[in-house]
């Protein structure tokens, strides 16, 4: 996200859906979905450039139904010998790591997902062995903690094998619309169709609460509802207090900013700080009146060039719209999806220590607010996402109370 971000900041300077459950899969779909209208308030809250094994390597020792990742570890890439994950205690990278569309695709190598790109290299890591370093539970507490104890999923994957601003697209409006690079918008924004205007064509609340600047002004239609719809971070946590969200909130991170400042996760960044920034939403949340009718999604853009294990599968294509290549670039299409990213749906309706092995992408959220709001599809692919329900328990809430977690505590870099 680095580079076309800094330019950006300057640029931008509810019905149930039971009856459409009844009549479109039957009477036993019904049953098992009759509470979806319970969930009043989602919430989505993306950070950035996480793999799961990078973060939840050490989580199948609490949570055994969650995929543990192998010690077998990989060729290094510029000298004989192998290296295996291991753990790390440092809290800031070196530096950024290879995320591009070329070294997601190299890394991926077709499945065998078995090339740690000596582009990763610097001088504090020549190997770029960084990329096979994972975090435990002694580095993020309230990360162990709150996936051990809601529901998560160790098959939900990034959208596209390349870096933030596609994957956030697919997120955003079902497809990248062939951008496989950070472009910024044009004047005015991108004019694809997003969320938002199929929320605001069906009379849905949403707002989106930026901590820096919104990622969804990217585009034209959240630039010209902005003012009813755009507002600080700092809004978010009075409307929680108030009950007073809206059907349909994103959370924007701070992207750009000191490495003990900025909270998205992106490296160099500290990751405690993020954690800490997500404890301060999510807590918001659950003490909120809002509680016991909301959906909180927490998930990451894109893997950020860490290591996982596990090779993605393909997936439906979004639209009839090619790659943006260049000379040079992978040839490749968006039937592909990335690396997996690590999710938690934090609800009351949450599965308590749960696990799903569905697969799952971006779109997945994208398809539960669809669902839940009786909308249409923006894309193939979303339309083909499954919603993710498997990680709700509608007929016994099992989180009417909200647990209690321990404040995060941040060690600076």
């Amino acid at each position: 996200m680095r580079f076309r971000v800094r330019s950006l900041v300057g640029f931008l300077a509810g019905a149930s859906v039971l009856s459409l459950l009844v009549a479109s899969s039957g009477p036993a779909a019904a049953k098992s979905n009759q509470s979806l209208g319970s969930i009043g308030h989602v919430v989505v809250l993306m950070q950035e450039n996480r793999s799961a094994d990078s973060y939840l390597a050490q989580l199948n020792a609490t949570q055994p139904a969650y995929e543990a990742e192998p010690t077998t570890g990989n060729p290094n890439p510029i000298a004989p010998g192998t290296i295996v994950p291991f753990h790390k205690t440092m809290l800031c990278e070196t530096s950024d790591l290879n995320h591009s569309w070329n070294g997601e695709h190299q890394a991926w190598d077709n499945g065998a997902m078995d090339d740690i790109s000596s582009a990763n290299s610097d001088p504090s890591d020549p190997t770029g062995s960084r990329t096979m370093g994972y975090y435990t539970k002694a580095e993020l507490p309230y990360y162990y903690s709150l996936f051990n104890t809601f529901a998560t999923g160790d098959r939900y994957f990034q959208s596209v094998l390349s870096q933030t601003f596609p994957n956030r697209f697919y997120l955003l409006a079902g497809t990248s619309f062939g951008h496989i690079r950070n472009d910024g918008p044009p004047s005015g924004g991108f004019p694809n169709k997003t969320i938002f205007e199929l929320l605001g064509n069906a009379h849905v609340s949403w707002k989106i609460y930026q901590s820096q600047f919104a990622f969804g002004e990217l585009f034209s239609y959240v630039q010209k509802h902005a003012k009813n719809h755009v507002f600080p971070i700092s809004q978010y946590y009075l409307d929680a207090q108030h009950g007073t969200l809206p059907s349909v909130s994103f959370v924007d991170p701070i992207f750009i900013a000191a490495p003990n400042v900025e909270t998205d996760e992106h490296p160099p960044s500290n990751v405690q700080v993020g954690q800490s920034f997500a404890y301060g939403v999510i807590n918001s949340l659950e003490q909120s009146p809002n509680w016991k009718h909301s959906a909180l999604f927490l998930t990451y853009d894109e893997n950020g060039g860490f290591y996982d294990h596990v090779a993605p599968p393909a997936a439906a294509a979004p639209d009839g719209i090619a790659p943006m290549l260049t000379p040079g670039d992978t040839v490749a299409g968006f039937n592909q999806l990335g690396p997996r990213v690590p999710v938690v749906v934090v609800s009351p309706f949450a599965r308590a220590h749960y696990v799903s092995h569905v697969v799952h992408d971006h779109t997945s959220i994208t398809r539960f607010i669809e669902t839940r709001f009786n909308l249409p599809s923006l894309t193939a692919r979303d339309a083909a996402a499954d919603p993710m329900l498997e990680f709700f328990d509608f007929a016994n809430p099992p989180f009417k109370s909200a647990p209690a977690f321990p404040a995060p505590s941040v060690t600076l870099c």
